[in-house]
């Protein structure tokens, strides 16, 4: 019995620990959380020019919008073209060294130019920057952020250790807050049992943010969630250069297999990324994604710029048919990560998680500090006893 009092006591001081250690880096992390978490639903109502009235007549093909969102950046190549029913087509550029991130809005039907944007300079990329880099160079900003998670997930595991009840009598206290006691009671209710319900929501915000810091993390859920094996990495697809001879002049590639992929989806309500090859050895790449709500769904398929064959992949993203479970699981991560996994309602709880994320630490540190001065205040000498007279 000592000896489990005496884990528990060990455990505690590490949940203070790390917690005075974190507490900065996880309240930020939560309130860039909450801002994050409907991004798309707040873009939708403030930003018009994302869609496009659905017409009755074709769409224009990927090499058309390509032209015309070259005459607003001359010298760039567009990465893809993104098409969505009743959406704005978007014409995606982005490089490196310098970096850049660009997106031309155009009307699908007419090509019209909607708007040219600066996505370095949008509000929500500024956020998810720092969320993810703090702002620094990533190869900096990311090994913080995800150490700060991992000290999280102890935070989290360690913290429902010392919620734990003693016994059947403390129970119920652990489950509801005492909004009449006094401020220091009602603050160390806050923490710990608005700690208890958020920690099954933001435990698996705490792991998917981790697949992303660590390598060896990503590898370890993986080969958990595989039975033992080892995830396949992403390569790129490559097209048979031999086969030169045989591109069309007279018809685009990508238009071909756009159209090709169109004609198998009737009445598609979903989304299309048709991404143009780079280079001569580059594939061309279709992205299909039935529910543009989520990215897990999304089939990928590569193929030859030349003999327009399907190429064949072994790696996650590929066509989700042929994907396992684990393959599947790691596809999920980001959408896990905001809970779009869960529709609304998952948005909704991942939005209530990281609030009260953020303002565990502050909790924290005001039951900390209010124990440090109790502690340290000198105890009043009691008052002497009056001379008896015999």
């Amino acid at each position: 019995m000592a000896a489990k009092k005496n884990l528990k006591y060990w455990i505690g001081k590490l949940h203070l620990w790390l917690g005075l250690a974190s507490g900065l880096l996880v309240c930020f992390l939560g309130i860039t959380g909450c801002i994050l978490a409907f991004e798309r639903e707040i873009e939708n109502v403030t930003q018009p020019y994302r869609f496009a009235a659905v017409q009755n007549k074709p769409v224009l093909p990927p090499s058309k919008l390509r032209e015309i969102a070259n005459k607003q950046y001359p010298g760039k190549e567009p990465h893809s073209i993104n098409y969505e029913p009743g959406k704005a087509a978007m014409a995606v550029y982005y490089g490196y060294e310098p970096s850049y991130y660009l997106i031309v809005f155009m009307n699908p039907y007419t090509g019209e130019v909607l708007k040219v944007k600066d996505m370095n300079q949008d509000f929500f990329r500024i956020v998810i920057d720092g969320h993810f880099y703090l702002w620094l160079p990533p190869n900096i900003g990311q090994p913080i952020v995800a150490t700060g998670t991992l000290m999280f997930l102890f935070l989290l595991i360690s913290g429902i250790v010392l919620w734990w009840p003693k016994n059947k009598a403390a129970t119920k206290q652990r489950f509801s807050i005492r909004w009449n006691a006094k401020w220091r009671r009602v603050n160390y209710d806050l923490h710990n049992v608005l700690g208890f319900y958020m920690t099954w929501v933001i435990i698996f915000i705490a792991i998917t943010g981790l697949v992303w810091g660590f390598q060896w993390f990503a590898k370890s859920v993986y080969w958990v969630t595989s039975g033992g094996k080892s995830q396949v990495q992403f390569t790129e697809s490559v097209s048979d250069t031999t086969k030169i001879h045989l591109k069309d002049k007279n018809a685009p590639a990508v238009d071909v297999l756009w159209a090709r992929t169109n004609d198998t989806l009737k009445n598609f309500k979903g989304s299309m990324d048709v991404h143009f090859p780079e280079n001569n050895k580059a594939a061309i790449e279709v992205a299909v994604n039935p529910d543009p709500s989520t990215y897990w769904q999304a089939d990928y398929r590569f193929y030859d710029q030349y003999t327009l064959k399907e190429i064949p992949v072994k790696h996650v993203y590929g066509r989700l048919s042929k994907a396992s479970m684990a393959d599947k699981i790691a596809r999920m991560n980001y959408d896990i990560h905001v809970g779009a996994i869960a529709g609304l309602a998952g948005k909704i709880a991942a939005f209530f998680g990281s609030l009260i994320c953020a303002s565990m630490p502050i909790t924290g540190f005001i039951i900390w500090w209010g124990r440090r001065k109790k502690a340290t205040k000198p105890k009043s000498a009691k008052r002497a006893r009056p001379m008896q007279v015999a």
